[in-house]
């Protein structure tokens, strides 16, 4: 499980960069969509990360 959130956060790095670059291109369209896709990966991996009731993560959990 860790190297899928090590993938995501990744991915959603990588994400943010290139809405960077995209952006200072000119494309503001693609450099938006880049930026939501990023935050949507950011997310996904706090969402994981997060603590439930029991005090475990949901990707500790997953692994049990």
């Amino acid at each position: 499980m860790n190297i899928l959130l090590s993938i995501f956060m990744a991915a959603g790095i990588g994400l943010a960069i290139g809405a960077i670059i995209m952006f200072r291109r000119g494309e503001r369209k693609r450099a938006l969509l880049m930026g939501i896709a990023a935050l949507v990966m950011f997310g996904n991996v706090t969402i994981w990360l997060m603590p439930v009731a029991d005090g475990q993560s949901l990707a500790n959990s997953a692994g049990e």
